[in-house]
């Protein structure tokens, strides 16, 4: 499969190794040119390009950029391609946006909206980019009580090639449902970035609140 990513952090970064090292074709991009990560994607074994060439070049585009700069994004290339949301909303970085304070909508929704014509999956936004990236995290085989991160979408054939690609990377998948529902594993809930098996990610994702959020950092310390 050729996946393409948009956003080059430390997301990004882990899972272009993660692809690359289950046989998969990844193109690394960032805002700036292919040169600037030409070191970095030598280092993983992918190929390099412009955000432009990495959604041309992807079946599946992972979008890992900060959410407010989602927007700027240009929609049309991105039509029928799987879209893979990793964002998260942290109104200090990213601004206000009143329909996430007032829980109108949801970050995936926003997302989805400004690319109607993409299959939007929410995934890889709940884990901590040093646990997506641990050898020891990803090393555990199906059934062993390995961690699960949850998914959400409105198409059914696009999570299962999510769920499929976490299972490859060497996670469980619990599917939280449609995008409406993908709130109950944003920043500050019971299941985000809190390492879990199938079990506790479902029952996390059952205690979740709308209006109730963990304490700012709390995930940092059940995590580390």
């Amino acid at each position: 499969m050729k996946i393409g990513i948009v956003g080059a952090g430390n997301i990004g970064q882990a899972l272009a190794g993660l692809a690359t090292g289950s046989g998969h074709e990844v193109m690394l991009s960032n805002s700036r040119t292919a040169e600037t990560l030409a070191e970095i994607a030598a280092a993983i074994g992918c190929a390099a390009g412009t955000r432009e060439e990495a959604i041309a070049f992807g079946e599946v585009v992972v979008v890992t950029i900060p959410f407010a700069k989602v927007f700027s994004l240009d929609p049309v290339p991105l039509a029928g391609k799987i879209l893979i949301d990793t964002n998260n909303y942290y109104p200090n970085r990213d601004g206000r946006f009143a329909e996430l304070e007032e829980r109108r909508a949801t970050t995936s929704g926003m997302v989805a909206a400004h690319f109607p014509g993409a299959l939007v999956v929410k995934a890889f936004n709940a884990i901590l980019a040093a646990d997506l990236a641990n050898p020891e995290t990803v090393s555990m085989p199906a059934g062993s009580g390995r961690r699960a991160l949850p998914i959400a979408g409105d198409d059914a054939q696009a999570k299962e090639v999510v769920a499929g690609l976490q299972d490859q990377f060497g996670f469980d998948t619990v599917d939280a449902g449609g995008l409406l529902e993908s709130w109950r594993f944003e920043r500050a809930k019971p299941a985000y970035c809190i390492p879990l098996d199938r079990l506790g990610l479902t029952e996390a994702l059952a205690l979740a609140q709308r209006e109730v959020e963990l304490a700012h950092g709390s995930w940092w310390r059940k995590s580390g």
